[in-house]
This record gives C-alpha cells, structure tokens and sequence, in this order.
C-alpha cells in the first residue's frame, strides 16, 4: 500500500530559507571591535603640598561591527607614559547592539607624582607639544546569537600622541586582538 505525498512548494521554500538564514548566523565570522579616542576634557586638577592629580573625561568611539548584540563588564583601562602608569580610566559594565557605534565616557584619573618622575621629558614635551600616551585594557562579556550565548575578550592597545597643553588627540594607532571562547 502506497500513500501519496503532496509537497508544498512554499513550505519548501520557508524551510530553504530558514535553513540558509540560520547557517548564515551560524558560520559569521567575528569581526574586531574598533575604538577610537575622540577627546579628552579635564575634568579637575588637584594641587596638594605632596600630591598633583588630575581627572579627565575620554571620549572613545566604539564600533561593533558583528551582527550579535554584545554585553560587557567593567573594567579598568590602564594608561602609561615612558613604561609607567600614569593613571587608569574606569570601563562602566554595559551592552551594545549589533553593527552599531557609540561614545564612551570614561572617567580616568592620572598621577602627577607618577608623571613628575619623568619631569625632563614631560617638559620636552610640552615644548614640542606633543606627548605619547600608550593605554591597555581587557573587555570581557558575551555575545548573543539566536539562542546560545558565546563569552569574549577583547584586548586593546592604543598609542595615542596627544598635545598636553590642548589635550587635544594629534594621532593614534588602536589595535584590537577579539577571543572568543566556546559556550
């Protein structure tokens, strides 16, 4: 005894495309995050008989390129100048959807007794009017695709020529090195 079946030719196609849509989530290859330092406003300069500190505010462009909305933990940025730490900006926990930009504001505190160990070179560059500022910060979080949650850590080194009279950003090469890690 035979039976029949009748296909469906829209069902077929629903399926075709499903199937397709859903390896195409699958098989997307991660992209890098980008970021970039757009200013850096002082915030507060802080004098004491021993102590100098001043706070800024960076603005940071950041770019997720991938088609997976992500959320990320806080964190802490470390900035360094001539090998030293200079100071660190506070990453707040937070998300941000696929394929899209936004700013970050960071608010970053840095050391004068640090930067007073370095006093000649600093003045040089204050004279040249330009100073290197180098930073390194690990982002972890997770990036979610249809039903299954991956966890990622990206690590940023930045080089950033900055005017220390202005604080005004002259130059900067960002790279950024995305691990992902099974679920």
């Amino acid at each position: 005894m035979s039976t029949k079946v009748k296909w469906s030719w829209t069902s077929v196609l629903i399926g075709a495309t499903s199937a397709m849509a859903a390896t195409a989530l699958l098989l997307a290859k991660p992209k890098d995050p980008t970021f970039r330092v757009i200013s850096i406003d002082l915030t507060s300069f802080k004098l004491n008989l021993h102590h100098v500190d001043a706070e800024l505010i960076l603005i940071v462009h950041v770019t997720n390129p991938n088609i997976a909305p992500i959320h990320y933990s806080s964190t802490t940025m470390s900035i360094f100048y001539e090998g030293s730490l200079l100071g660190v900006a506070q990453v707040a926990a937070g998300s941000q959807p696929p394929r899209s930009c936004q700013l970050l504001k960071l608010p970053t505190r840095l050391d004068g007794a640090e930067l007073a160990h370095h006093a000649m070179k600093f003045f040089a560059d204050v004279a040249k009017r330009e100073m290197v500022l180098d930073a390194k910060v690990d982002i972890g979080g997770t990036a979610k695709v249809l039903w299954w949650e991956h966890r990622f850590n990206v690590q940023v080194d930045s080089h950033v020529t900055v005017d220390p009279v202005f604080l005004d950003v002259i130059d900067q090469e960002n790279t950024s090195q995305l691990d992902l890690f099974p679920a």
